[in-house]
């Protein structure tokens, strides 16, 4: 048994640093089990904990908890702070009121529906448009808890209706990650700030699920051309199971832009992994995640009448939209790659994310990535093991809609954003994490 409450002052400095605590707080899985491993919570609790849907949530029922966990808890939290690699909260919560020059003033926890203002300010280079502004936010951090994988009964029981996921590797991913654009090119084309911390998290994501990932950063329009039909060329696309094409950038609705404020169409894109022109991933599952603008609208929300609160995204926005232009109209050249002897329709078996509705732009962490890139590598960290990908989407969705966050330069605008997919799959897409099938 524990013995009742924490010390005063351990609790005195959990209350004057829940703000920050919840705001910066990473509570993944790792942080949980050590504390488990101390019990300080119980099985139970770690459960509850976990079942909250976002980062910030986690954080909040985690600090409800502590102080009620006995005198160990505060020791036992700042060393699972160290142990998950945030050092900077634990030297806040340990640091003596001398170093602060004075004492904190307490503070409650914070379940509010509105952000916390930032100090943080991108000063802007030049005049911008509203077409080249790409909103840009400080909100949760990504989770790097590991993949949890996929148990040997549900792969027996799901894989006679799902697509073939047996290869290992599982595929080959590429992910295109337009961070910096031409001044003189593309002068209405800022810099995407945390768009490294994307290409980094589907890096790190999908090297888990047992793909081969390829990173490129900072291609034009025709450098972008070049690597995705290289890629679709690859020969040894006939011994995996699936491919995946994730392409991070500004953009506008139906096209992402190159470095140098070019547009490569969408359309194009799936037209290069169609059934004509990429045969050797016929009747294979083809997974597209697109962090773009599709517009330069900004979705304010409308006020709910009744439903749980929504959840905080401090600091500035910034969005993933770029200055309209014209379409690229040319149309590559191709070889004949041969009929193939069953008919199949020009295009199917792909699944598609996309991070904003048409129209509307796509939210974007300054520090920590976007806000679907984030929840994207949650839900394919926590539910791939036992969720096929539609239904992964529609929880991305789900996340992506409590999330709110204030206009960039006030902290009076709220703004939001609304993921989609689209799909022509024709079974369950599992990826069936970490499960190799005995033959």
């Amino acid at each position: 048994m524990l013995e009742c409450g924490m010390l005063e002052r351990d609790s005195r400095a959990l209350r004057t640093r829940s703000t920050i605590l919840c705001k910066q707080l990473v509570v993944d899985e790792l942080l949980i089990q050590s504390l488990q491993a101390d019990s300080i919570l119980t099985e139970s609790m770690a459960e509850s904990i976990m079942a909250e849907q976002t980062s910030q949530k986690r954080s909040w029922r985690l600090l409800l908890l502590l102080p009620k966990r006995g005198p160990r808890a505060f020791s036992s939290f700042c060393s699972a702070l160290q142990e998950t690699e945030q050092q900077h909260l634990y030297e806040l919560l340990t640091q003596s009121p001398e170093k602060d020059g004075k004492d904190a003033p307490a503070e409650t926890f914070v379940d509010s529906s509105l952000p916390l203002p930032t100090q943080e300010v991108i000063a802007a280079k030049r005049a911008r448009t509203h077409e080249s502004m790409e909103f840009s936010l400080d909100a949760d951090s990504p989770i790097n808890t590991p993949v949890l994988p996929c148990a040997p009964d549900f792969y027996l029981s799901h894989c006679q209706q799902s697509y073939r996921m047996n290869s290992s590797p599982r595929g080959f991913a590429l992910v295109i990650s337009n961070v910096t654009f031409d001044p003189c090119a593309a002068p209405d084309l800022d810099p995407r700030k945390g768009g490294e911390v994307d290409d980094e998290v589907l890096r790190k994501v999908f090297t888990e699920l047992d793909y081969l990932v390829t990173v490129h950063r900072d291609l034009t329009a025709q450098g972008m051309r070049t690597c995705i039909e290289n890629f679709c060329r690859r020969p040894d696309h006939r011994t995996v199971d699936s491919c995946v094409v994730c392409l991070l950038s500004h953009g506008v609705e139906g096209g992402i832009y190159g470095t140098d404020g070019q547009l490569l169409q969408l359309d194009w894109v799936f037209e290069s992994f169609d059934n004509a022109h990429c045969p050797l991933l016929q009747n294979k599952p083809k997974m597209f995640f697109i962090q773009a603008c599709r517009g330069e609208e900004m979705d304010c929300g409308v006020e709910q009448i009744d439903g749980p609160v929504r959840t905080c995204s401090p600091s500035c926005e910034q969005r993933d939209a770029g200055r309209e232009g014209r379409g690229d109209a040319n149309s590559r050249q191709r070889g004949d790659m041969g009929r193939p002897r069953i008919k199949l329709p020009q295009r199917s078996d792909m699944i598609c994310g996309f991070a904003s509705l048409k129209g509307t732009a796509a939210m974007r962490n300054t520090k920590r990535g976007s806000w679907f890139i984030q929840e994207l590598n949650t839900t394919l960290r926590l539910h791939a093991r036992d969720t096929h990908l539609a239904d992964i989407m529609v929880q991305v969705n789900s996340h992506i809609k409590e999330r709110e966050g204030f206009a960039p330069g006030t902290a009076h605008h709220r703004c939001k954003e609304m993921s989609e997919f689209t799909s022509s799959l024709c079974k369950d897409l599992y990826l069936f994490p970490k499960y190799q099938p005995q033959y």
